[in-house]
């Protein structure tokens, strides 16, 4: 395999023809084979309105392309320059799940949509652990090498890159306004939502729902996790987590997920917000069951409010976690909507620049 052909029907480069290799897979290679990039592909999308189009592009971050879809009105005059909302998956998410739903809310309002697969996620190319000595390269800089595919990484350094190449690429959209962007994040996405809020010039207007802040964690959790850097460093345990890192408890329903808490080190969402300047719409679930919603959600909203930040807190009444994508799916996303109305119209953009 040819370094830049990465187009993978299977989640391993080489795949050794032995009856033993099969035999021995790993619970962590099944989970992922059961989650592989040909069965996204294959997943089927919700009825589309007539009303919408949807585009299938390819984004390039840091070397491998990521998978997106962008949706506009159907009759967009070639002229037009629309505000476009940049969505942020949760754990496990793909741009054919929640987004594919709210697409055509945001369309149907006068706004371009933007979704996409992280690195690893999805039908995006994955990222390329090597397996073997690295060769050396021929003349036209290439190699051939045994490598596994990394999927479903749960990696914060990563993705806020691939959240930026995201929202670079859509930026030079012909249809869009590069100067009303706005990026609506969910779950753990709406933690990367709040960094990317805090770090990134290009993003006027933000959302989260249910978010994730990484709230809570003490001292000792950052001990373990600097630790584990130290032996991923060394060799001592895996450099990428693929036999390890699968989440448990409340979270083992994401057994093809894995974690890479030392890809966090460094990213906080909640020191984050201490730098957002931009509004900023939080919506929580009153039964939150994954997290403690005060030292997430709400303690970035106090964060915000106490900076003189524009930032609106709202608690979902009667849900748990996945009530937002079901329940409450039809509220939450008209309060979305109602926020970017009010901070991503033309008028309010010009406001805007005339104090910068």
């Amino acid at each position: 395999m040819r370094n830049q052909q990465r187009n993978l029907k299977s989640d391993f480069v080489t795949i050794v023809p032995c009856v033993a290799a099969i035999c021995n897979l790993t619970s962590a290679a099944f989970a992922q084979q059961n989650k592989s990039r040909t069965a996204a592909i294959e997943r089927k999308y919700p009825a589309l309105a007539d009303t919408v189009e949807r585009r299938s592009v390819s984004i390039w971050s840091d070397g491998t392309k990521m998978a997106g879809d962008f949706y506009l009105p159907k009759d967009v005059a070639a002229d037009a320059r629309l505000p476009v909302i940049v969505f942020i998956a949760g754990t496990g998410g793909t741009k054919k799940g929640t987004p594919a739903r709210m697409a055509p809310v945001f369309v149907k309002k006068g706004y371009a949509f933007f979704a996409f697969d992280y690195r690893g996620w999805g039908e995006s190319d994955s990222k390329l652990q090597l397996l073997e000595a690295l060769p050396e390269p021929d003349e036209n800089g290439e190699v051939t090498v045994k490598a596994r595919a990394i999927r479903w990484q749960m990696d914060f350094a990563d993705q806020v890159e691939d959240i930026r190449n995201a929202i670079a690429f859509v930026a030079g959209e012909p249809n869009v306004d590069p100067n009303r962007i706005g990026i609506l994040g969910t779950s753990y996405g709406g933690g990367l939502a709040t960094w990317i809020a805090a770090n990134d010039a290009r993003v006027r207007c933000a959302a989260v729902q249910v978010p994730g802040m990484g709230g809570g964690r003490g001292p000792a959790a950052e001990r373990r996790v600097l630790r584990l850097q130290t032996q991923q460093a060394r060799g001592e345990v895996e450099p990428v987590p693929f036999e390890t890192g699968a989440p448990g408890g409340k979270m083992s329903s994401y057994a093809h997920m894995r974690y890479n808490s030392a890809k966090g080190i460094g990213y906080s969402a909640i020191e984050a917000a201490e730098k957002i300047t931009i509004p900023m719409l939080i919506i929580d679930a009153e039964n939150e069951e994954l997290m403690d919603r005060t030292k997430n959600g709400k303690r970035v909203a106090e964060i915000l409010e106490a900076n003189g930040t524009s930032v609106k807190y709202h608690v979902l009444e009667g849900i748990a976690h996945y009530g937002v994508y079901g329940k409450k799916f039809g509220e939450a996303t008209s309060m979305e909507v109602e926020w970017f109305d009010q901070y991503l119209s033309l008028s309010s953009n010009s406001s805007k620049d005339d104090k910068q």
